[in-house]
């Protein structure tokens, strides 16, 4: 197995930027969702509700900031504001954060149409990784839901893609009460094979492949990736925001439609695994990985 790619989030919610290498710290990769969108009450803005933050470019900077980009606009640098105002938030597990500033705010309220600000997260220490999701003491956090390290694997998205083709076609009804013979399954005409969903739709940091089975990953309880460890936190629950297409940010049924009839346990759906870093240091696409325990079935 190998590390097939890699990918940062700078801004929770906004696209990611795929990289070559980078340096895996106790809070996962560096510069990982260390910045976010709030709203007036502080409350954080995601691709949730709002699909349009995925059309949002945004990539990291060597000291720590970001640069925004969207088509019809000029790219923004933003660098981290050291000193810059506490903004209350309201994010599990941490109550503040710093403003970016004005002109931020502005070039994403221009771009989005939402009143937001940015914020960045000072210091990872002060939010850990709840217990009920796989930290222990001591383990930091970014602005990442619930764990540091998101792990994916190719095999598992390539069986999803062959239940996603092989479900009978739904139809559900479009503008004006036009049927869409494509809504449920991504298809573009009645009787096509859907196109292959984008690993990018799960928005993980790490992507496995190799001589690995689908849904391997849900035994594994750590890897080794070039030189460094990862311990095993939690499986991945899958939300709506898998269902907007990444390139044309359109909403749609698939994968969770899929998803819940054949990863649904718990109430929910289930795609990845979470990881915490057990140690740090340089990661790099083409590393080898190495399964370094695994659960029994039923254990």
């Amino acid at each position: 197995m190998h590390l097939a790619a890699l990918t940062i989030h700078p801004v929770k919610s906004l696209r990611g930027e795929p990289v070559a290498a980078a340096d895996l710290e106790r809070a996962g990769l560096r510069g990982d969702r260390r910045w976010m969108l709030v709203g007036p009450d502080g409350g954080a803005v995601t691709a949730r509700r709002n699909p349009g933050l995925l059309g949002v470019g945004a990539r990291t900077t060597p000291a720590g900031g970001v640069v925004l980009s969207h088509p019809g606009h000029e790219d923004l640098r933003v660098e981290p504001p050291v000193d810059g105002p506490p903004v209350a938030v309201t994010l599990s597990r941490v109550d503040r954060a710093l403003a970016a500033g004005p002109a931020a705010d502005a070039w994403l309220r221009a771009v989005l149409g939402l009143d937001v600000r940015l914020v960045w997260q000072d210091d990872p220490a002060r939010r850990p990784v709840d217990e009920a999701h796989g930290g222990r003491p001591g383990d930091p956090l970014s602005l990442a839901d619930d764990g540091p390290v998101l792990v994916t694997v190719v095999a598992s998205l390539r069986r999803l893609d062959e239940w996603v083709a092989a479900a009978p076609a739904r139809t559900s009804p479009g503008p004006a009460g036009r049927v869409d013979p494509g809504a449920g399954s991504g298809a573009g005409a009645p009787g096509a094979r859907p196109e292959p969903l984008a690993m990018e739709r799960f928005r993980p940091n790490f992507v496995v492949d190799g001589d690995v089975e689908p849904f391997a990953a849900d035994a594994w309880t750590g890897i080794r990736v070039g030189e460094v460890e990862l311990r095993f936190a939690e499986h991945c629950d899958r939300c709506a925001m898998t269902t907007v297409d990444p390139v044309t940010l359109a909403r749609g049924q698939e994968p969770l439609r899929t998803l819940a009839k054949h990863r649904r346990w718990d109430g929910k759906v289930w795609f990845g695994v979470r990881m915490v870093p057990v140690t740090t240091g340089r990661v790099a696409v083409g590393d080898p990985v190495t399964v370094l325990g695994e659960r029994r079935p039923g254990g």
